[in-house]
C-alpha cells in the first residue's frame, strides 16, 4: 500500500487515502467504487454534467456514463453535486492533525487537503527551537522528534491522518532558526544560512515562502529580507503567500508590498485572508481588490484567499506592540511585569501603531472576544468580551489585556470583529479568491470542548458555498468549487488534485448544494453536522 505519494517538484503533498486497493489485477470496467448518478463539477470551473465516477485504488479511472461497470462499492449521488476534495489554502491543523488524525472538523465540511505554512512551519527547527515548543505543550505534549518540514509531514502519514497534506516553509521559521527573536536585520553570513533553509525546504517540496509580518518575529523582516527568500523558492518554482505586513491603517501599501515582491522575485504572490479591518478602512477593500485586478491584468501572478466571517482570530500579540514580544513569550511576561514598561505598552495600545498592527484600536475592547486559556482559573473569562473582563476587574482593557497574558504565560485565543459584511461579499465574488479557515481540524469531543474557537474552523467552507454562494449569489457553484479546488491546485502545482478526470487523484465530495450550510456560531463555534454524502 502507498501511503507517501510526493509531488514531484513542487509541492509536498503526503497522501494519506481513504479509498486505496493493492490489487495488481483487474477486470476491465470494474471499480472499487462508483459513485453514480451525480451532477459532477469537474473543479475547471466549466459547466457540470450529468453522469457516474469510477475509482480504482487512490485514482479515478472514469468519467461519465458508466452503465456498463460495476464495483465492489456504488454510491448513489442522485442529484447531488460531485466535486474534487475541497483545497484549505490555510490551515492550522498543523498541530490538531498531531493529536486526532482524523480533522474532522474540516474533513466534515468536504476538505481533503491542509496546507500549512502562515509565516511559521513545522520545519526547519533547530535543538532551541524543539525545547521551546515542548516547553509550551505544543500539540499536548508531543515530543518534537523531526526537524525537517519533509519529516514532520511524513511523520503525520506514519501516525495516520485522513487528509492529505502540504506546506509553504515559514518565514519567521527560518529566522528564529538563524536569529532567535531579535528585532535586527541579519547578517550577510545569516541571510545566506536563511536562504539555504529555504532552498532545503523546497527541495523537499515546499510550496513555497508563507510570512505573517504583524507578529514578532516575522514584523521583524524588512522587504528586501523577504525577497531574498521568496527569490530562493522561486529557484524551484515556488511561490510566496502572506500575511500582510498591515491589514487596516497601511493596508494598501502593504499590499503594494506584496505585489513589489511579485514583480521583482517573478514568483506567485497571494495574500492571506485579504481583509480591510476597521471601520475607517472599510472604503479600502475596494480599492485593494483595484490593484490586485490591475496586477493581474499586467500579466503578475497574484492572488487573495478568505475566511467567510466578519471577525478575525489570533492571540493578544495582535494587542501589543512588537517590541515588547522580542525574546519570545518568556521575554514578554517577564517585561509586563515592569511596571514603566506597562505604562509605555498601555499608551501604545491606546493608539494607532507607527510600525505595527493595532487590532485592538481597531476592534475596540468590545469587540475582542476571549476564546480560549492555558490556566484552569482563567477558563471562566471564556466567551467575554476584554471589556467584560476589564470591568469584573476594576482595571482598564490594556491593563487587562496584560495580566491575561501574564497570568496564562500564552498569547490567548481571541476574536477580533474588524470586517464589514459588505466586504466579506465583495471580497468572495472576485474570481481569484479562494478560501482558508485560518483555523485547526478538530472533533467536538474531549479537551476541545474546553474552550471555543472562532466558527471558521467548522464552518468556513459550508458557510462559503451555503450562505453566500447559493443564498447571497456571490459567484455560480461552478466557479465556486473551481476557487476551492483546481484554481488551488494549479496556482501551487498541487498535480493531479482539484479534478475529476481520468488520473486525478480520488479525493472527492458529494454534498447537496440545496442544504449545506455552516452550524458553527460565535455563541457556539464547537457545532458540526455532516455536510456531505462521502468525502474522500
Amino acid at each position: 500500500m502507498n501511503i507517501a505519494a510526493r509531488v514531484p517538484a513542487l509541492s509536498l503533498l503526503l497522501l494519506f487515502g481513504l479509498l486505496m486497493s493493492c490489487r495488481f489485477e483487474r477486470d476491465a470496467n470494474v471499480a472499487d467504487t462508483i459513485i453514480r448518478n451525480g451532477v459532477i463539477y469537474d473543479g475547471s470551473g466549466a459547466a457540470p454534467t450529468r453522469g457516474d465516477l469510477a475509482i480504482v485504488g487512490d485514482r479515478i479511472v472514469a468519467v461519465g456514463e458508466l452503465k456498463a461497470w460495476r464495483s465492489e462499492q456504488d454510491v448513489d449521488a442522485d442529484g447531488l453535486a460531485v466535486a474534487p476534495g475541497f483545497i484549505n489554502i490555510l490551515s492550522w491543523a498543523n498541530d490538531s492533525l498531531l493529536v486526532d488524525g482524523r480533522g474532522l472538523s474540516d474533513l466534515m465540511q468536504g476538505i481533503t487537503l491542509e496546507v500549512f505554512g502562515e509565516g511559521w512551519s513545522m520545519g526547519p527547527l533547530n535543538p532551541a527551537m524543539k525545547q521551546e515548543m515542548e516547553a509550551q505543550g505544543f500539540a499536548n505534549g508531543t515530543k518534537i522528534s523531526w526537524t525537517r518540514l519533509d519529516e514532520y509531514l511524513e511523520g503525520l502519514v506514519q501516525r495516520g491522518v485522513s487528509v492529505n497534506v502540504a506546506s509553504f516553509v515559514g518565514a519567521a521559521t527560518v529566522r528564529i532558526h538563524e536569529l532567535g527573536y531579535e528585532d535586527r536585520p541579519p547578517t550577510e553570513e545569516e541571510l545566506h544560512r536563511m536562504r539555504s533553509l529555504v532552498a532545503q525546504a523546497m527541495q523537499d517540496g515546499a510550496l513555497g515562502v508563507g510570512s505573517s509580518l504583524i507578529y514578532a518575529p516575522g514584523a521583524y523582516a524588512d522587504t528586501d529580507e523577504i525577497k531574498a527568500l521568496v527569490e530562493e523558492a522561486a529557484r524551484y518554482g515556488g511561490g510566496y503567500i502572506s500575511h500582510l505586513r498591515s491589514e487596516a491603517d497601511n493596508f494598501l501599501q502593504a499590499l503594494d508590498e506584496l505585489i513589489d515582491i511579485g514583480e521583482d522575485t517573478g514568483a506567485r504572490v497571494e495574500a492571506y485572508h485579504l481583509k480591510a479591518a476597521g471601520s475607517p478602512n472599510w472604503s479600502k477593500m475596494r480599492q485593494a481588490i483595484e490593484r490586485i485586478q490591475q496586477a493581474r491584468d499586467a500579466g503578475l501572478k497574484v492572488g487573495a484567499n478568505m475566511y467567510p466571517y466578519t471577525a478575525g482570530a489570533t492571540g493578544l500579540t495582535a494587542a501589543m506592540p512588537p517590541w515588547v514580544q522580542e525574546g519570545g513569550l518568556d521575554a514578554w511576561v517577564t517585561r509586563l511585569k515592569d511596571p514603566a514598561i506597562r505604562t509605555r505598552v498601555a499608551a501604545e495600545m491606546r493608539a494607532p501603531g507607527e510600525d505595527w498592527e493595532n487590532l485592538l484600536l481597531g476592534a475596540s475592547a468590545d469587540g475582542l472576544l476571549l476564546l480560549g486559556f492555558r490556566n484552569e482559573a482563567l477558563k471562566p473569562l471564556i466567551g467575554k468580551t476584554l471589556a467584560d473582563v476589564a470591568t469584573l476587574r476594576g482595571t482598564t482593557p490594556e491593563e487587562t489585556a496584560m495580566d491575561l497574558v501574564i497570568e496564562d504565560h500564552s498569547r490567548v485565543l481571541t476574536a477580533y470583529f474588524l470586517m464589514s459584511e459588505d466586504n466579506v461579499q465583495l471580497g468572495l465574488s472576485q474570481p481569484w479568491v479562494g478560501i482558508g479557515s485560518d483555523g485547526g481540524a478538530m472533533a467536538p469531543e474531549g479537551e476541545v470542548l474546553e474552550s471555543l474557537t472562532h466558527p471558521r474552523a467548522y464552518g468556513s467552507f459550508a458557510r462559503f458555498l451555503g450562505k453566500y454562494v447559493r443564498d447571497e449569489g456571490v459567484a455560480p457553484l461552478a466557479d465556486a468549487i473551481h476557487r476551492i479546488t483546481g484554481l488551488q491546485a494549479n496556482n501551487w502545482g498541487l498535480r493531479d488534485r482539484g479534478c475529476l478526470k481520468n488520473g486525478c487523484f480520488a479525493d472527492v465530495v458529494v454534498f447537496d448544494p440545496e442544504t449545506i450550510t455552516d452550524h458553527a456560531t460565535f455563541a457556539n463555534p464547537i457545532s458540526w453536522r455532516q455536510a456531505c454524502v462521502m468525502c474522500s
